[in-house]
């Protein structure tokens, strides 16, 4: 087995932040038993890639699907339950032999 640890050079920085901010960040570090810097760390950058623009689309326009018109909320909430129940049924072992896909067609 082949282990690869890469190391980021840090800059150092200096961050203004209010008293409750750091409050928050002091408790997540203490709960985690992470020093604070890697709570703020964590933090730029997620919103640093939040906020990134991408130079090209994530896929292309050949790599996308028609889903047969729009998409509503209810849609959404449908298809997360039905894959939620059919991956708790695939991890105790009631899947019915349909691999997971409740019985649907793949």
């Amino acid at each position: 087995m082949t282990c690869t640890i890469t190391y980021m050079v840090l800059k150092r920085t200096n961050v203004y932040a209010d008293d409750h901010d750091l409050a928050l960040i002091k408790e997540a570090a203490a709960r985690l038993g992470v020093p604070e810097a890697e709570i703020i760390r964590e933090g730029i950058h997620r919103i640093a890639l939040a906020h990134r623009v991408w130079d090209e689309p994530f896929v292309a326009d050949e790599e996308t699907f028609d889903l047969g018109g729009p998409v509503t909320g209810e849609d959404v909430r449908t298809a997360v339950t039905e894959g939620y129940e059919a991956r708790q049924r695939r991890n105790e072992g009631r899947d019915g032999g349909h691999g997971g896909r409740g019985g649907h067609a793949a």
